[in-house]
């Protein structure tokens, strides 16, 4: 079967996360963004896991290391990070998706773990004085079905290739530990074309997830990977640990929050040649930037920009529906009431997002839509939309073409007040 999988989640228990990251809401919103596989996210905190499991649990699905629930797909997951000097002498702050496949196995795991720091602190554990090798290593040795994924690669703070506390090689991080790592995760600064670019990881599957801390279809699934596999645990592992997916979803990489250099509090974004004429320090308070995705890529990449190995999978970069809608409506707030309903009158009448951003014809949409509307799903199906690129913490904002833009401005706000929902269209 296909599945639409978002792979890295979060549930209540994590810092920043919003308390609906329950089970039954991320279903229903990810059956409205078009998801049929959800990670678990958080699997290693001792009440997430109970919560999880009172809800997952089945000696059938225990088998098959796959738990369908409210239409979804679970597999149990978590996000782990560590913390650790590394062998150059340096502090290494590192995060890993890992994947179980069954709960005794997460239980063995977490038993484990729990002897190399608190569990129940976050829904994301951090672990002190744990390399990302001896993480690697134990895992394995607990179950070789356990998946251990490098998340977010580049971004600055907490990644391999991370500018604040990274490496320069995804083989110095995992040391002889590296043949159990099949997989890297995107994120949202960087897209497969830019991972091309280094010939180390030429070799892995590059997956994407949305990392999202609330449910709403602009966070769950903004990224996503799509693959063919038979609905077991050990079919999907093993898919991705063969590169047999079909392709990702992304994000472009200047949405991220971290595409660009930049500092934040001096309202300074560098691109990586302006950071490199500064010495990276800001212009303007004389500290030091926070060094991009972009710039890494860049520092680090031995293949020529265009580059695309023999093994690469299509991606396809989106903007959210939400984002679109917030355009075309003129508001200001993605959970702004109106925006909201429009969004679910669309995904109920066409099946979901993803179906409505990617597969449906323009022809059958403007049937129900306005012609402003389905121009604008158009431009981003045909990655026609431009960005002010995000850096240093802050998101980076779409700029959308301006061909026919007065005239979807003029006709939104003349029927904003009374078009709540698409039954004014039927």
């Amino acid at each position: 079967m296909l599945f639409i999988a978002d792979l890295h989640t979060h549930g209540k228990y994590s810092g920043a996360t919003s308390k609906q990251m329950v089970l039954p809401t991320m279903a229903k919103w990810a059956r409205y963004k078009g998801l049929n596989l959800l990670g678990t996210g958080d699997i290693t905190h001792p009440h997430w896991y109970e919560e999880c499991k009172e809800l997952l649990f089945t000696p059938e699905n225990e088998e098959t290391g796959i738990y369908p629930f409210d239409g979804i797909y679970w597999v149990l997951s978590t996000e782990i990070a560590t913390i650790y000097h590394g062998n150059d002498g340096k502090l290494k702050k590192i995060h890993h998706i890992i994947l179980y496949p069954n709960f005794e196995v997460a239980r063995l795991a977490n038993e484990h773990l729990s002897r190399k720091g608190s569990l129940s602190e976050d829904g994301r554990p951090t672990l002190s004085n744990y390399s990302s090798a001896e993480l690697t290593e134990d895992l394995s040795e607990i179950d070789s079905q356990i998946e251990i994924i490098p998340a977010h690669i580049w971004t600055p703070w907490f990644s391999v290739f991370g500018s604040k506390f990274g490496y320069e090689s995804i083989k110095d991080c995992y040391e002889d530990q590296i043949k159990k790592v099949h997989c890297i995760e995107t994120g949202l600064s960087s897209d497969p074309e830019m991972n091309w670019r280094l010939s180390e990881l030429n070799n892995f599957t590059i997956i994407s997830n949305s990392d999202c801390h609330s449910p709403w279809p602009w966070r769950m699934g903004r990224e996503a990977t799509l693959f063919n596999s038979k609905p077991t645990y050990k079919a999907i592992i093993s898919t991705l640990r063969k590169n047999e997916i079909q392709m990702t979803i992304e994000v472009d990489p200047n949405y991220g929050k971290y595409h660009l250099d930049g500092h934040r509090k001096c309202n300074i974004r560098l691109d990586p040649k302006e950071s490199k004429k500064y010495e990276n320090i800001c212009p303007r308070c004389k500290k030091a930037l926070t060094i991009g995705v972009l710039h890494r890529v860049e520092h680090l990449a031995d293949h020529p920009r265009g580059y695309r190995p023999s093994n690469a999978k299509d991606f396809k970069k989106l903007l959210p529906l939400a984002e679109i809608l917030k355009h075309y409506l003129k508001v200001k707030n993605l959970l702004n009431k109106n925006l909201l309903s429009m969004y679910v009158d669309m995904v109920k009448y066409f099946g979901n997002e993803l179906e409505i951003l990617l597969w449906k014809e323009f022809g059958e949409l403007s049937t129900k839509i306005p012609q402003d509307l389905v121009n604008i799903i158009k431009w981003n199906r045909n990655q026609e939309i431009q960005y002010s690129p995000g850096y240093d913490g802050v998101y980076g904002i779409p700029i959308f073409p301006e061909r026919d833009s007065i005239q979807a401005t003029t006709r939104t706000r003349r029927h904003q007040k009374k078009q709540r929902s698409l039954t004014d269209f039927f």
